[in-house]
């Protein structure tokens, strides 16, 4: 018998996060269709807080399908009798409030709980967690408006809860910090103010996990230049064509390649990210990012514990480098958590 999955889709907060939402979960529909083995359904909230169960993700579909209040949403999810939630949302809301709201459904969902995922989003808490397991973290300090930093540049400044890199800026000058934090501001209440990490290399660690055993993935490596790109930037991750449709630049190989299982950085970071998985208590897969200084070691960036299960999704790329399938991902992850 199919396996009914229900996806859950869009966002309660901007179009942005609605739009990258359905890139992933579009892309996650179209890679794993096998009608023999699942089920599935779309529900798609907007904006503006209304669900919809539309029949796919294209405009169309959207638009055809009538908006409901969470109580009418509530009753069409029971009526499909749901086994297995996919979140594929990724503003604040999606990932706390909605997962949370089907642990009170009971019904099973892939991926980290609202508690974990609330934590994670914020990078200064992420960051005293990790630091307490043992992991390097580069100094901080969590600014208000109007507040400056006892720290000195070089540092690095971004929104202490946003992604993407959004208002992130290298300040290596004094007269360079003030506009940086009113962009950091711009888009969160509170600016993070790191020390500079000098390179070094960036780059991210998945795993994933199979019973009792947390299974890391090859690495992935992105494209940095300690003097034309030393940090990572918004443009770096995502653009918009000229139909105003969203691209995920950070795919290009240009820009991110897996790392050879055989470098000695590898198990550096491994190490490094079991640590972080345990000590935020992350379930089911995780994923973080990683600055690795000139002498080789490991500095926590943060994390971002998301998997669409999508073709162009992190964790399935790592895992087809590592020779694990993306029906074989999905499919495993799906059964793990309902059995658990």
């Amino acid at each position: 018998m199919a396996l009914r999955v229900l996806h859950l889709v869009g966002s309660a907060v901007n179009d942005f996060s609605a739009d990258l939402s359905r890139l992933y979960a579009r892309d996650c529909l179209e890679s794993i269709h096998d009608p023999g083995r699942y089920e599935p359904s779309v529900a798609y909230v907007s904006p503006d807080g209304g669900w919809r169960f539309p029949t796919d993700l294209s405009d169309a579909a959207i638009e055809a399908a009538p908006a409901m209040s969470v109580g009418a949403a509530i009753d069409r999810i029971g009526a499909l009798s749901i086994d297995v939630m996919v979140p594929q949302m990724f503003c604040l809301p999606g990932m706390t409030h909605y997962r949370g709201l089907f642990d009170v459904l009971r019904i099973p969902y892939v991926g980290n709980t609202p508690d974990v995922m609330a934590l994670t989003a914020h990078k200064a808490r992420a960051k005293a967690v990790v630091a307490a397991a043992g992991v390097r973290v580069p100094r901080g300090e969590v600014l208000g408006p109007g507040m400056r930093p006892s720290l000195e540049p070089p540092v690095v400044v971004k929104p202490v809860n946003s992604d993407n890199s959004l208002g992130v800026g290298l300040v290596r000058e004094p007269a360079e910090l003030d506009a940086a934090l009113e962009a950091a501001w711009t888009h969160s209440d509170e600016a993070l103010v790191e020390s500079f990490v000098e390179l070094g290399r960036e780059v991210r660690c998945g795993i994933v996990v199979r019973g009792d055993d947390l299974v890391c993935l090859p690495l992935e490596e992105y494209a940095v230049d300690p003097t034309t790109k030393p940090i990572r930037g918004f443009d770096d991750k995502i653009s918009r064509d000229g139909g105003g449709d969203l691209n995920l630049v950070a795919k290009d190989v240009s820009r991110a390649w897996i790392v050879d299982s055989g470098d000695p950085l590898t198990q550096v970071v491994w190490d490094a990210a079991r640590a972080c998985h345990l000590a935020l208590g992350c379930r089911d897969y995780s994923l973080f990012d990683f600055r690795i200084d000139p002498e080789g070691r490991a500095w926590f960036l943060e994390a971002g514990l998301y998997c669409s299960f999508a073709r162009q999704s992190v964790i399935p790329m790592m895992a087809r480098a590592a020779g694990i399938p993306l029906d074989e991902l999905f499919h495993t992850a799906l059964l793990q958590r309902m059995a658990a």
